[in-house]
């Protein structure tokens, strides 16, 4: 068992692919590693590995996306006048910021999460933020991030020593024991190919409208924070 390394293994997570003994340990590996236990029907297996199993998957999967796009073209919110103005004048706002903010069709996961507001009154967004810490297997949802915030500040509730949450900075003690030059902030590069997929690195220092001019957001922006004395895989654009 990888969980409590004492017992017998008997079962295998779909997703995570690790070992447990019991249902006390399962539980206790989706909470360490903000695991699903559901099986990534859309990851990555090399052309060797490819069996008959795995084209079957796919080919379930794919009935299963054609079902669910015309559920969702079914729905009656699509149809709506005051949906589509509202993500029209969403969208406008964001251009005239140099942001080029996309939203996706009724019935997408993202689509439905997405809370960005615009306040006319304040002329400011107030974002839907999503914030993952691939080190720690860690993931957190902001909603009403004014964008004249600073990154450093967004963060502070979370990496800070002294003002984040002791649950948090115990999970993310990685992080709130390193220095603060050692914190990069990434944010993937939309509509590039799988194999080359790269990273724009932001500026900590300067607010979140700032960070997002001239780049291209799909619903909201979801923000990866690594540090740089550990290895990854997201290849920083221009490197």
């Amino acid at each position: 068992c990888e969980t409590c390394s004492e017992e017998e293994a008997k079962y295998r997570c779909p997703r995570c692919m690790k070992y447990s003994c019991s249902l006390l340990c399962v539980k206790k590996h989706k909470l360490a590693l903000s695991c699903n236990g559901v099986r990534d029907k859309t990851a990555f297996v090399s052309v060797n590995e490819f069996t008959d199993l795995n084209l079957l998957s796919d080919y379930r999967f794919l009935e299963d996306v054609g079902r669910t796009a015309d559920a969702a073209a079914r729905h009656p919110t699509v149809h709506s006048p005051t949906t589509k103005k509202l993500l029209y004048c969403l969208r406008n706002k964001a251009r005239r910021c140099d942001i080029d903010l996309r939203t996706l069709p009724i019935g997408f996961t993202k689509r439905r999460e997405n809370s960005t507001t615009f306040n006319c009154m304040e002329k400011k967004f107030y974002w839907h933020l999503k914030l993952v810490f691939p080190h720690c297997h860690a993931e957190y949802t902001l909603k009403g991030v004014p964008d004249d915030k600073t990154l450093a500040d967004i963060l502070k509730p979370y990496i800070d020593p002294v003002e984040s949450d002791p649950v948090v900075c115990q999970r993310l003690k990685i992080y709130t024991v390193s220095p603060q030059s050692d914190v990069q902030i990434l944010m993937k590069i939309e509509n590039r190919k799988q194999n080359s997929v790269r990273y724009n690195e932001l500026d900590a220092s300067r607010s979140l409208l700032d960070n997002l001019k001239g780049k291209v957001i799909i619903e909201y922006p979801t923000l990866f924070v690594v540090l740089k004395t550990l290895k990854n895989d997201m290849v920083v654009l221009g490197q």
